[in-house]
């Protein structure tokens, strides 16, 4: 098994980014990567398409408000792995109210690559999205 995590701070308070983020249904508001989010099974799955067409098919597994967290489990990708979960959490500052540290991590089994190829693939993944969310936000 393999993961990968990755963290940024963004210029926005804990509340302000999981009002954003917060929804499993959220992703086009904030990475480009997935311009459309559909729902199933009273909004445990969501069916995402990329810009080239591609259908991402992924459950809710875990959510808590209090604690700005939710992680996901992959049913369906053009993505080389199985078994992957992953968690998109929110993380207040102490010393800025202003600032959140938003952190994207998974684990996820290679198939038909290496694991230093998938780690790569993901890290970029979450590395751009952090990314996309920071510019987002005004940052």
């Amino acid at each position: 098994m393999a993961s990968t995590s990755v963290s940024r701070v963004v210029p926005a308070s804990p509340a302000r980014v999981w009002e954003l983020i917060g929804g499993f249904g959220s992703l086009p508001d904030w990475l480009p990567y997935i311009p459309e989010s559909t729902f199933t099974e009273g909004g445990r799955v969501r069916h995402l398409k990329n810009p080239d067409g591609e259908v991402i098919v992924e459950r809710l597994m875990a959510f808590d408000e209090e604690q700005r967290y939710y992680s996901y489990h992959i049913l369906q990708a053009p993505f080389p792995v199985v078994d992957y979960l992953s968690t998109v959490r929110v993380h207040e500052i102490s010393d800025d109210e202003n600032a959140a540290e938003v952190q994207w991590f998974g684990r996820f089994v290679p198939v038909g690559a290496t694991d230093e190829e998938v780690v790569d693939l993901f890290t970029g993944i979450y590395r751009d999205g952090l990314d996309a969310l920071a510019e987002t936000l005004g940052g």
